[in-house]
């Protein structure tokens, strides 16, 4: 069974939605049923109308961290996804979700699950399909390669100096998309590490002994990028 965190606005509704998708350390901490990070974003969304629904598919499989997992036993490309449509799918029975404005989020490995969840060759999409998507730093190594198409307007946020994932990558798989694709768009911003939309984490080389933290490269805040990350996140979401 997959367990979720759901953020709503008080009103009745109905709201667009958002499905938010962790990173590999994971939705929850020691004491947190969402990390502050996701909380963060989950809390903002709701002051501008929309529920969030934070689907937590290491948790719900008893799994901690994945960050330093060598053999992963939950696959981004299959599981992650899975857990996305049956996210989408409990949405469209909800009175209080508007159906054709659900919309997805992810960070890190959660953008990368994103990103094959809005192929046009994902076998069972459900209609209506995701009125957008956002992904925050994805590797999109594996995509670029196999030559990545959306069927949503997907938009990628991505830090130039990122050296835990590959800025190049992603903006070559969206080059690759041009004409045979819905609207793409990456934004890089030059000065910006991975993990910059995070509150008040200054920027450091991984540690070693971090279980929910990638393996290597830097990881830190950009409150300029961060400030205009959620400006184009809010125009996105309200096409």
């Amino acid at each position: 069974m997959l367990h979720a965190q759901l953020y709503k606005p008080s009103a009745a509704g109905p709201f667009p939605v958002v499905i938010a998708l962790h990173g590999c350390g994971g939705l929850a901490g020691r004491s947190d049923p969402v990390l502050p990070r996701y909380r963060d974003w989950a809390v903002d969304l709701v002051k501008d109308g929309k529920a969030v629904l934070l689907p937590d598919s290491y948790g719900s499989r008893g799994l901690g961290p994945q960050c330093r997992v060598k053999d992963r036993r939950i696959s981004g490309r299959r599981d992650r996804v899975a857990d996305i449509v049956i996210a989408q799918k409990w949405l469209l029975q909800q009175s209080w979700a508007v159906p054709d404005r659900i919309s997805l989020v992810g960070w890190a490995s959660g953008a990368s699950a994103l990103l094959w969840a809005v192929r046009p060759q994902l076998p069972d999409h459900v209609s209506p399909d995701f009125r957008a998507a956002i992904a925050f730093y994805p590797d999109c190594r594996a995509s670029s390669g196999l030559g990545w198409s959306a069927r949503v307007p997907t938009l990628i946020l991505i830090g130039g100096l990122d050296d835990v994932y590959s800025p190049p990558a992603c903006r070559q798989m969206i080059d690759g998309a041009r004409g045979r694709s819905a609207l793409t768009r990456i934004v890089v911003y030059p000065g910006a590490y991975h993990d910059f939309d995070r509150v008040n984490l200054p920027v450091h080389q991984v540690a070693g002994a971090d279980a929910a933290a990638p393996e290597g490269g830097h990881v830190g805040s950009d409150p300029e990028a961060r400030a205009d990350a959620q400006k184009l996140v809010a125009d996105w979401l309200a096409r």
